[in-house]
C-alpha cells in the first residue's frame, strides 16, 4: 500500500474550510497554507481534518520547499485570496496546476476580459484608467447608462458602483481610488465596464488536466436598493436542460480554457444577454458561501466533494463518471437585507425565521448584537438563509415572510430594561 498523498490548500477559510474534511474522506492528507494576503482568514485545522500548517511569508521557493518536504503533490486555492499563490506554488513544485502564460488574468478583471476576448468570446466593453478625464471621455463616447466602476482585483461586490450620472462616476472614481481592495492592494487604477442587461447565472465547475465538469448552474435574482443599486436578493439552481443553461455552461467552459484554468475549482458568473452569454467574471476557486451538505441534499452533489474526487481520482473527470447534478427538492439561497441601522438579531428575534416551514439553514455574518448597517452590497448583508421544501410555492411564501420580518423589526436594537 502506497504512502498517503497530500494536498496543500491555500487559505482554507470561507467555503475552503470544508476542503480538508472532503480531502480526508477521499483518503488524502492536507496541509493548510496561509497566504501573506492581508485579511486572508486562517482556518488552521479546518473542518477538523487539517494537518501541519505552513505560513507563506513572501518567498515562493521557501514555501514550495516546505510543501515538498511534506510530500505535497497537489496545490489548490481554498478561497480568492489564495488563487495567485496556489498557482505560483503549483508551478514551483511542478504539480498539476493552471497555465502560467498570464496568471494575473485569473485575478485582474481587466486582464481577464482581455484574455477572454482574445479567445474570441464575448466580453463587456471595458476601460482601465487612473484619469477621471479619460474615464469621462469613454463614458461620453459610449453614451450608455448606467456604467459599472470597480477595482481591477477584488472579490464579491467590494467597491462595485453602478453609476447613472457624471456626478456618480466622479464619486465612484474617488471612492475606489481612495480605497484598498479586500486583500490589501491599493487601487491605483479603476476598471469601468459596460452594464450588461439580461439574466445572470453562475456556473461552478471542477477541472483536472484540462477536462472540465459542470457541478451546478444557478441563476441570480436581484433587487434594487435605494431604487438604483442592484443587490443580490436570492439565487436558485436551474435544471441543466432549462432554456439557455447549456449555452451558458458551454460559454463558461470556454472561459476556463481562455484563462488556462486546468486543475481545481472555478466559479464563473455569466450574463445571458439578448446577444448571447457575456462574462461577468471568473474566479479560479470554489464558489462563494454555499453550504456543501445543503447543496448535496437538494442537488445530489456539491463542488467541494467533487473537487476532492478529481484530485484523488483524476480519471473520473476524463471518463465522465463524476455525478451530474439534478434538482430534487427546490432550494433557494436568500441574502439577508437590512433596510435600517440595527443589530444582528438574537435567538428570540430569529425564532420566526427558524419557524418558517421551509427553513433549512441560517448563517450570520457577525455575532449576535453586532451593529448592522443598511445593506448596499454583499459585504454589508447580515448573512444568508437557505429555504428548501418539496413544494416550490412554500419556498416562495416563506421567502416573502422572511422579507416581511426584515421590514418589521428583525434587526431592531433591543430596548434596555427601564428604557423609554
Amino acid at each position: 500500500m502506497g504512502a498517503q498523498r497530500t494536498v496543500a490548500v491555500v487559505d482554507a477559510d470561507g467555503i475552503g474550510s470544508h476542503l480538508p474534511g472532503a480531502l480526508a474522506r477521499q483518503g488524502l492528507g492536507c496541509v493548510v497554507v496561509r497566504s501573506d494576503t492581508p485579511d486572508a482568514g486562517f482556518a488552521g485545522d479546518a473542518d477538523g481534518a487539517g494537518s501541519h500548517d505552513v505560513v507563506h511569508t513572501g518567498d515562493v521557493s521557501a514555501t514550495a520547499a516546505a510543501l515538498r518536504g511534506r510530500g505535497v503533490d497537489f496545490v489548490v486555492a481554498g478561497t480568492e485570496s489564495g488563487v495567485l499563490l496556489a498557482d505560483a506554488l503549483s508551478a514551483a513544485l511542478g504539480t498539476p496546476g493552471n497555465g502560467m502564460s498570464r496568471p494575473a488574468a485569473r485575478r485582474d478583471k481587466y486582464a481577464m476580459a482581455q484574455a477572454v476576448a482574445a479567445a474570441g468570446l464575448a466580453t463587456a466593453a471595458s476601460l482601465v484608467t487612473g484619469s477621471p478625464d479619460e474615464l469621462h471621455a469613454w463614458v461620453r463616447q459610449r453614451g450608455e447608462w448606467p456604467v459599472v466602476l470597480k477595482p481591477r482585483a477584488s472579490a464579491g461586490t467590494d467597491q462595485v458602483h453602478f453609476c447613472h450620472s457624471a456626478e456618480q462616476v466622479d464619486a465612484a472614481f474617488a471612492a475606489i481610488s481612495a480605497a484598498t481592495d479586500r486583500y490589501g492592494g491599493r487601487n491605483m487604477t479603476v476598471l469601468a465596464q459596460q452594464y450588461l442587461h439580461g439574466e445572470e447565472y453562475f456556473v461552478n465547475t471542477v477541472s483536472r488536466d484540462g477536462v472540465h465538469h459542470v457541478v451546478e448552474v444557478w441563476r441570480y435574482h436581484k433587487s434594487l436598493i435605494a431604487g438604483t443599486v442592484p443587490m443580490y436578493d436570492y439565487e436558485e439552481p436551474v435544471p441543466a436542460d432549462a432554456p439557455g443553461v447549456r449555452q451558458v455552461a458551454d460559454y463558461a467552459l470556454a472561459v476556463l480554457d481562455a484563462l488556462e484554468i486546468r486543475n481545481g475549482a472555478a466559479h464563473t458568473e455569466v450574463m445571458l444577454t439578448a446577444d448571447g452569454p457575456v462574462l461577468v467574471e471568473c474566479a479560479a476557486r470554489p464558489g462563494g458561501a454555499h453550504a456543501p451538505e445543503v447543496v448535496s441534499r437538494c442537488l445530489g452533489t456539491n463542488q467541494i466533494d467533487l473537487l476532492a474526487r478529481v484530485i484523488a481520482r483524476p480519471g473520473e473527470a476524463a471518463d465522465g463518471t463524476l455525478p451530474r447534478y439534478r434538482i430534487g427538492t427546490p432550494l433557494r439561497y436568500v441574502s439577508l437585507i437590512s433596510h435600517v441601522d440595527g443589530v444582528v438579531p438574537d435567538a428570540a428575534r430569529l425564532a420566526p425565521v427558524r419557524a418558517l416551514p421551509s427553513f433549512t439553514e441560517l448563517v450570520l455574518a457577525a455575532p449576535e448584537g453586532s451593529p448592522v448597517r443598511p445593506t448596499v452590497d454583499l459585504s454589508s448583508s447580515p448573512g444568508y438563509v437557505y429555504l428548501s421544501a418539496p413544494d416550490a410555492a412554500q419556498v416562495e411564501a416563506d421567502y416573502r415572510r422572511l422579507r416581511e420580518l426584515e421590514r418589521t423589526g428583525l434587526y431592531a436594537a433591543p430596548v434596555a430594561a427601564g428604557g423609554h
